[in-house]
């Protein structure tokens, strides 16, 4: 932060960083990288919570996935919980996992995504606060994301946000087959999200590419 700038700290769930004045977007990727793990709200910077084990667990192997699949597919670009989307002049996220599709990859620039993913994935873990997943949830609506999936850890459901012109459908999977529209062919069972140990990656990949449920 700059030398005049005094910081003051809030403890909740998480720590709020108080600048003098309301930070724009542009300021904040100038004072902060991928390893300071910040997001920006309404111009005031916000220390994300500390991920439980279970929570970096499950971001991985479907970070894999994902990777894999999208790689084998030639289909777009894949990014994880370091790379900032732009909402607005004042407000920039961190989601766990984001795809671009490979018409839209312009919008991926050296400080963050400066437009409208097509895919957001946040994971919800125990700990973290419900009013924060729906400021989440709010700004990634704000901005148009075609294709946003919830997974939530503790009711082991995923709520699954689908872009309808000027409004959103959403619906709720406890089992089942989770497709996505925007990963062309990307399908998951439900249940694979919360089995502990999580099905190996290399085979889940393979039955992902092949079709095989």
């Amino acid at each position: 932060m700059p030398r005049n700038t005094t910081l003051s700290e809030i403890r909740e769930e998480r720590t709020l960083l108080l600048p003098t004045r309301p930070l724009t977007f542009d300021e904040f990727v100038r004072l902060f990288g991928e390893d300071d793990d910040v997001e920006l709200v309404d111009g005031m910077v916000v220390q994300r919570t500390t991920p439980k084990d279970i929570h970096e667990e499950l971001f991985g192997w479907l970070f894999c996935l994902l990777a894999g699949f999208v790689d084998a597919k030639g289909i777009g670009i894949i990014r994880g919980s370091r790379t900032l989307v732009k909402i607005s002049s004042f407000r920039g996220r961190l989601p766990d996992i984001v795809f671009v599709r490979a018409e839209n990859a312009h919008i991926v620039q050296e400080d963050g995504i400066f437009g409208t993913p097509d895919l957001v994935i946040e994971i919800w873990s125990p700990g973290d606060r419900l009013s924060e997943m729906l400021e989440k949830e709010a700004d990634y609506r704000s901005i148009g994301v075609s294709e946003i999936w919830l997974i939530d850890q503790m009711r082991k459901q995923v709520q699954v946000l689908r872009k309808r012109g000027q409004r959103y459908d959403e619906q709720v999977l406890r089992q089942g087959i989770l497709r996505s529209e925007v990963v062309e062919g990307f399908w998951l069972k439900v249940g694979w999200l919360f089995k502990r140990p999580l099905p190996n990656v290399l085979e889940t990949l393979q039955k992902i590419l092949c079709g095989k449920f």
